[in-house]
């Protein structure tokens, strides 16, 4: 297994990290005064501090997560024209629960029966070929890919914004986080697609799966829109940057197939539903329906 390629964390607060991150550029900070030292620990550990403390394994390879990364540029090309009608219709300010019943509306129900088990077929093919390391890398991406990784790009990017505009950008992500996280648990109760892991509980023994069981739904992915969302608004705040954050959000929903936690409509329709709430969030001027 290779390494995709070593991130580019390249402002200050990454930047002082690097060198002690050869893997990912992600870091651990200089010796605190104690006293420093002694409030930090009473704080509730931040994205920043979780990812110091569990530093990247090497993850997978290009060509491990091409296929996926062609699908998510396709999908944005949907997620984007498909916005376009609720533009027109709405304009720039935001209504949060109008939006949320729109999008519901917008992707699709999950493949028939035969479809869901033929790709349920190629989770188990992919199951076959794990390594040792491909699992540390999976479980490193599925702990931190819901929202650390994209926390830390913003953190990283703050870093030469002024206080205010950097503080708005950090409230942005964090909103669009947990709107697509909302948003794909709508779903996931509308259409309750079992995983892959409950369908076939020798994918994932150490899940514990009970006779009978019917969930977690997999449908549609959380990890996927949330990515989706993140990669449309930090590359609308550093366009330089969007190559890594495409290439990161692929090695997230890799990992998610890599250790059946979803088939690969789940990632499509995950994906859908985060470029969406990107491109609303990214679209957004005033927001007095917001939270309606």
């Amino acid at each position: 297994m290779n390494r995709l390629r070593q991130v580019k964390w390249q402002y200050a607060v990454i930047a002082a990290l690097a060198a002690l991150a050869a893997v990912f550029g992600l870091l651990h900070t200089t010796a605190t005064a104690p006293a420093a030292a002694a409030t930090a620990a009473k704080k509730k550990p931040g994205a920043t501090d979780r990812i110091k403390n569990d530093l990247p394994p090497l993850l997978f390879a290009d060509a491990d997560v091409a296929a996926l990364a062609k699908q998510q540029t396709a999908q944005k090309h949907t997620a984007d024209a498909l916005f376009a009608n609720w533009k027109a219709a709405h304009g720039s300010t935001r209504d949060d629960k109008a939006f949320t019943a729109w999008v519901v509306e917008q992707v699709p129900a999950p493949p028939g029966k035969a479809a869901r088990t033929a790709e349920l077929h190629q989770v188990q093919q992919l199951a076959k070929t794990r390594t040792a390391a491909g699992k540390k890398a999976a479980t490193w991406l599925e702990v931190h890919g819901k929202g650390d990784i994209w926390k830390l790009y913003a953190h990283d990017q703050r870093e030469l914004l002024p206080k205010e505009q950097g503080a708005a950008e950090k409230t942005t992500l964090k909103t669009a986080l947990k709107l697509a996280k909302a948003i794909t648990e709508k779903l996931a109760e509308r259409y309750k697609q079992p995983a892959p892991y409950v369908l076939d509980p020798s994918l994932r023994p150490d899940k514990h799966v009970t006779a009978g069981q019917k969930g977690p739904y997999s449908y549609p992915s959380r990890h996927a829109a949330k990515s989706a969302a993140a990669v449309t608004l930090l590359s609308g705040w550093a366009p330089h940057r969007a190559e890594d954050y495409r290439a990161m959000a692929a090695q997230i929903v890799y990992s998610r197939l890599y250790m059946a936690g979803h088939v690969p409509s789940d990632i499509t329709a995950g994906t859908l539903v985060g470029d969406l709430v990107g491109d609303y969030f990214a679209h957004a001027t005033s927001t007095p329906g917001a939270g309606k």
